[in-house]
Order: structure tokens, then sequence, then C-alpha cells
């Protein structure tokens, strides 16, 4: 298979029958990739998101079965990987070694402090820690679910090893690569505290006079607490948010450097494709329908694939939760949505060596 195609398996059935099923398409656009060559006897790291709370649109457990059963039946000894404090969310989500056949280790260790050093210099961040358990690892899976991002306009295989294969600590630096100042509007603020509730770090609080305030220590400048305002109370002022592409797509070379091409595989999973990120720890609507799944031997053309297949034309009307509205402006759905170019993240991995995003997309049947 060439590096410069992205193979598809359409969720669309041309007849009813099982064969005709996502997962059956999904099994064969696998079979199709030389499996044993990239993996055989090889410890491979499968890195997921696996969701957290209440959330329900992560990857589905039997997706992650077929893979982890293709990996064996290749030679591959595999394992899934996500962050240091996911284990809970793994048995809630059925991620256990009984559904899927591979048991999960915590990305950077129990403590999220396993990690190795890379020093990198780009605008101010020197250091990035990477994630021990990933690059440990003889090989790599990327599997990431597609959906919206406020912050990143969208999330899948970059943002999946940018914000997932590195500490927390990192993740705060990259974060803060982009220049942000905190507002507070006092007199449009009614304490509704959904600020303080979508906050995943307890950064965000108020004090006893009743001031919303962040604790910089903590705060990983993801803004839950911005984007949970229903009143637009809370505001970063943002600056140069492309630099937080760069950060992202630099932390995903760096990890990536740390494999052999050859032994590394990327799936995107376009399935309940959500204008929010499974970080939230709930699940809203499907802005699109469903998709299909997508997989390559390169990040960026699988991203730059994926992010065509959503389109403005198939938006679903009121799938948008709470207060957030559809901009009527130009351009891809997601920055109708969100009001940022999605395409930046393809631009930063372009300047950032993650390779070209020209690609040849086949539908397998």
């Amino acid at each position: 298979m060439q590096d410069e195609k992205v193979y598809f398996a359409s969720i669309k059935m041309k007849d009813i029958s099982a064969d005709a099923s996502l997962p059956a398409k999904y099994s064969r656009m696998l079979e199709g990739f030389p499996l044993k060559e990239m993996f055989d006897g090889k410890r491979t790291a499968i890195k997921m998101h696996v969701g957290g709370n209440v959330g329900f649109s992560t990857v589905h457990p039997l997706f992650v079965r077929i893979l982890v059963r293709k990996l064996r039946d290749a030679g591959a000894r595999p394992f899934i990987t996500d962050g240091s404090f996911s284990r809970e969310a793994i048995t809630a989500r059925g991620y256990t070694q009984e559904v899927i056949g591979a048991q999960f280790i915590p990305a950077a260790g129990v403590q999220d402090r396993y990690f190795y050093p890379a020093e990198v210099d780009y605008r101010g961040l020197k250091k990035l820690e990477l994630c021990g358990n990933i690059v440990d690892a003889d090989a790599l899976v990327d599997l990431s679910h597609f959906k919206g991002h406020g912050h990143s306009v969208y999330g899948a295989a970059v943002k999946n090893l940018g914000m997932g294969a590195v500490t927390t600590r990192t993740r705060g630096a990259i974060h803060q690569l982009v220049t942000q100042e905190l507002k507070w509007d006092a007199k449009a603020c009614v304490e509704c505290r959904q600020c303080v509730e979508g906050c995943p770090t307890g950064a965000a609080r108020f004090d006893d006079k009743g001031k919303f305030t962040i604790d910089f220590h903590s705060c990983i400048f993801c803004h839950h607490c911005v984007i949970s305002c229903p009143e637009h109370a809370i505001s970063f002022d943002d600056q140069n948010i492309y630099y937080f592409h760069c950060g992202l797509a630099l932390a995903t070379r760096e990890v990536l450097k740390r494999f052999d091409p050859a032994n590394v595989l990327f799936i995107n999973v376009l399935l309940n494709i959500a204008s929010f990120c499974d970080c939230w720890g709930f699940t809203t609507p499907s802005i699109v329908p469903d998709i299909g799944i997508m997989a390559s031997r390169a990040i960026m053309p699988i991203e730059r694939a994926s992010l065509d297949m959503v389109r403005a034309e198939d938006f679903i009307e009121g799938s948008l939760p709470g207060h957030v509205q559809r901009r009527e402006v130009e351009g891809h759905l997601l920055q109708q949505i969100w009001g940022k170019d999605p395409h930046d993240q393809i631009r930063a991995g372009l300047e950032m060596g993650l390779g070209p995003a020209d690609y040849e997309l086949e539908e397998v049947d």
C-alpha cells in the first residue's frame, strides 16, 4: 500500500448482510495492509482516547477488538494506552482485556511520571515529556476518534499523539504557546458554575468574595471554562492560535521520530462526530451523519482526507448543544461552529515536517 493512499470503509451498506456492514469492511481494510511485515514480534502500542465520566462517543470496543485480533494474527503483542489516570474510564467503556483482547497500560505510568525528555526549541518551548510506555513500544497504531474541538477545532490523528502521548505538564506547556489573558465579566456572570464543572483540572473556581479566578499552576488552557459559559462572561484574549497547532504537530513529530515509519499505522474513526471533544466527559449530538473508518500509513493524508469528509452540507440541524451556534460564514463546517479554520492544523503539520498531505482515497468494499 502506498503511503499517500488513504483507505476508506464507508458505513453505507450495499445490501442487508453482515458482510456489507462497517465491521466487515473494516476487517478487510486492515487485511489489506502488510500487518505481519509491519508488526510481527513487535510490542505494539495502540494509542487511543478512552473518554471519561458519562461519555459514550469514543471508539466502540468492537472496532478495538477487531484491530487487536488482526494484530495478534500478524504476530504482534498489542496493548492499548491513554492518559495515566484513565483506568476507570476503560472499564466504563468496555476497553477491558476480556472484551478487546489486550491489556491497558497507562501512557506515562500510573502517576504520569514515566517519560522521556525531548529537547526542542519553539517559541520558548524547550522540552517535551514523551510518555514512556508509548515510546518504549516497538510499533504504534494511532487509533483516533474524529470529532470537533473548541480549541484545536477538531481532534484526530495529530491531536491523539500531540496531546495524548505527552505528559499533563507538557500539554499545558503546548497550550501556553498561545498568548492568553483571562477576562471575566462580573456583570454578565450568573454564577451557574458550569465553568467550574467543565474544568478538568479543578483550576477554575470562585473565591470567597464570589470572584471567578483561575489557578494557572493547574490550568492547562483547554478553554473548557470559556466554552461552557452560557453568558459568555469568560474569555481568553487569544493571540496566535496557530502556534498551538504547531506545538501539537511538533509533539506528534517527536513521538513519531521514536518509531520506524514502517511500523506505524494511522486509523481515524468518523463515527459519532460531535462538536465537542470526548475529553469533556459527556457526549453531545453528532453534527453530521456517521461516515465510516479510514486507515493510512501516513498521518497528514489521513488528516486531510478525514477533514474533507466532514461537509457543511451534511450538517444536522439542531445538533449543537446549549448556547453554541453555527456562524453564517464561508468555510469548513467546523470553522462555522468554532470560528477558527481547521486547516490550520494541516498547515502546521506541514510546517513541522509531518510529511505531505496530498492523498488518494480508495474505498474498500
